[in-house]
């Protein structure tokens, strides 16, 4: 076949119909549920199917717009992908963040966030900002105890310097709304906060016209266990109470849109976290159509990302970098304009130098060696994520008619609406963590049993007493921590003088069955940093159980196959016990017609992959005397 220009690729070859694929499909699986062995049910409410085909685009609106059109999917370039590294220093010490500021500016960095928490005075903020060309580096402040008078001191530096702010980028980080979800209250009230955030506009325009005056923190949402399509709802949601509030006041939605910018978690889902940045700008253009903007760039949603923490872990702590390395990828693919990398170690310390080199080298990497940043919205036209940015928009846009209906989202904090909704959501992924549904590399899944971190957390001083709160707060968590409490216990537990708890894997019969489930056994128990001690293979259960004595293990897990189970448990438990051994008897499996009689022969667990990993571990650390 000859080829010209002209010429499709492929045609030789005939088309395959969904048809064709679903009877291989349901031929290789024997008969069995198609929904319930290949359909992901996800916890944002919409099933995935395990393909997709060119026709699921068909319905699709907006898959015709360009890149750096409405609605914007595609993102805010045509040319490229470069978006703005950002890194955030929380230290309020002003020389400190200067330092680092500069380090990280000299080594890269297009923006810096930085606290100006303690910063009073004219000198303060010239000192944190000493060093900074603000025309060559976007200054973001991230804490303040007073938003109007940080961005007053601001323009007078600006000012002092005998430069303009029109070419300075930028933003504030000034979010009532989430100040009353994590506090309980409003520092003054809502009234008083949309006539601060009127001032914060008139400035602004005056002084440095393009920086963000309101900074919707989705992520605060990710990071107390909601889902991303409540994250990306409660962000709309909140977006609308200051569109509405100040445009009541007489200003237009050009003069609102464009000052707000999104700063939303990035986690480990990483294609759904691809596509809720895409499906971020669909919904926010077509909800600031709903005031009429005359501009276009009203309808441009500045999305700054920043590593999701409740992901994050302290043992095996160097898997982080490996979720905020796809996290950081998924940031890039799906088209946000500044993108914030935690260091690894972020969960657990302050960071160092070496944590945050890495922590903004990874997106160098990112750009320099993946090209990410050449490539113009590369997810576009994928059928899968297609369609994830579509059930993500459409189900965001729900939940946010929702909050609409029930007043809006300051009348929902209010009523408990959004606190309860992201608890719902934070229980279930606890449960599923619990459980191993989702996987906590290092900490309920393949742990390093060898690893110690107890010396290693920096423990915060006194916590200030918790005021009383007017509503219920929102809850910030890690998905990790609880498992990390059962191993800080047993670490503690060593450090005050006992042995460290030991399992001894007592394995016979079924060569494939005993490996199999000693593996699953010390992985288990390897979660609450217990040694492990594992065995070949007995040729007899006298043998196995003289080993076991010996050993002073204080759990026996019995390792073979369910038809092995049934001759050798009650003998080997009979004979534990017979010795007067005080051991805890553990079988790895679920035999469960066998069950009631293992019981009464003196088992007292089982552990299968239907376990409640965390409850299980918990009640050892209780028999043991550990917690």
């Amino acid at each position: 076949m000859e080829y010209n220009e002209q010429t499709k690729l492929f045609t030789e070859f005939p088309p395959v119909p969904t048809s064709a694929w679903e009877e291989k499909i349901f031929a290789d699986l024997k008969g069995a549920d198609y929904t319930k062995k290949l359909v992901w049910e996800t916890g944002e409410g919409f099933d995935v199917k395990p393909y997709y085909r060119a026709e699921d685009l068909q319905g699709l609106e907006y898959l015709n717009a360009l890149p750096d059109r409405s609605p914007f999917v595609r993102g805010l370039r045509k040319d490229n992908n470069d978006w703005i590294v950002r890194q955030d220093f929380c230290s309020a010490d002003v020389e400190s963040s200067n330092a680092l500021a500069l380090d990280a500016i000299s080594k890269g960095v297009g923006s810096v966030g930085l606290n100006a928490r303690e910063v009073t005075t004219h000198k303060q903020m010239s000192r944190l900002l000493a060093g900074i060309d603000f025309n060559k580096t976007g200054i973001n402040f991230i804490s303040s105890q007073s938003y109007p008078l940080t961005l007053e001191l601001f323009i007078y530096e600006i000012s002092h310097r005998g430069s303009g702010g029109e070419k300075i980028h930028g933003s504030i980080n000034f979010d009532p709304i989430s100040f009353l979800l994590l506090h309980g209250d409003f520092y003054v009230n809502w009234h008083h906060n949309l006539e601060e955030t009127e001032y914060l506009l008139n400035t602004m325009h005056q002084h440095v016209p393009h920086f963000k005056a309101i900074t919707i923190n989705g992520h605060y949402f990710q990071n107390a266990g909601s889902t991303l399509v409540q994250e990306l709802a409660f962000s709309l949601a909140s977006a609308n109470e200051y569109l509405a509030g100040l445009t009541e006041k007489g200003f237009s939605a050009d003069a609102v849109a464009p000052k707000i910018q999104f700063s939303l978690g990035i986690g480990s889902n990483y294609f759904m976290e691809i596509a809720k940045l895409r499906a971020a700008r669909l919904l926010w253009t077509r909800m600031v159509e709903q005031y009429q903007p005359t501009r276009e760039e009203s309808l441009r949603l500045f999305i700054h990302t920043t590593s999701a923490l409740w992901n994050k872990s302290v043992y095996d702590p160097y898997v982080n970098m490996l979720r905020t390395t796809t996290e950081g990828m998924s940031a890039a693919i799906g088209n946000a304009d500044s993108v914030t990398i935690l260091p690894f170690d972020t969960s657990f310390k302050e960071s160092d130098e070496i944590s945050r080199r890495i922590a903004h080298n990874q997106q160098f990497v990112l750009k320099e060696e993946s090209y990410l940043d050449k490539i113009i919205d590369p997810a576009g036209g994928s059928y899968y994520i297609e369609n994830l940015t579509h059930s993500i928009a459409h189900h965001a846009w729900d939940l946010f008619k929702e909050v609409e209906i029930r007043g809006g989202m300051i009348e929902c904090i209010k009523s408990g609406y959004i606190q309860d909704e992201v608890e719902r959501s934070r229980k279930q992924k606890e449960i599923d963590v619990a459980r191993r549904k989702i996987v906590i590399l290092g900490t309920n899944q393949f742990p390093n049993i060898h690893e110690t971190m107890l010396e290693m957390i920096q423990h915060p001083g006194k916590v200030a007493a918790s005021t009383p709160a007017s509503y219920k707060k929102l809850t910030p968590f890690r998905a990790a921590q609880a498992f990390e409490e059962v191993r800080l216990a047993t670490e503690q537990y060593v450090k005050n003088g006992n042995s460290r708890p030991s399992v001894f894997l007592f394995t016979m019969g079924n060569l494939a069955m005993l490996r199999a489930r000693a593996g699953f056994a010390a992985n288990f128990f390897g979660c609450a940093g217990y040694d492990i001690i594992d065995n070949q293979g007995f040729a007899t259960t006298d043998e196995g159980v003289e080993a076991a004595l010996n050993s002073k293990a204080q759990i026996v897990v019995i390792c073979s196959s369910d038809e092995d189970y049934a001759a050798i448990v009650p003998e080997i438990a009979g004979k534990l016990k017979q010795a007067g051994s005080s051991i805890n008897i553990v079988v790895a499996g679920y035999p469960k017609e066998l069950i009631n009689e293992f019981k009464s022969a003196g088992v007292v667990d089982f552990i299968h992959v239907r376990s409640n990993l965390l409850d299980t571990l918990r009640d050892f650390q209780g028999r043991l005397g550990i917690m």
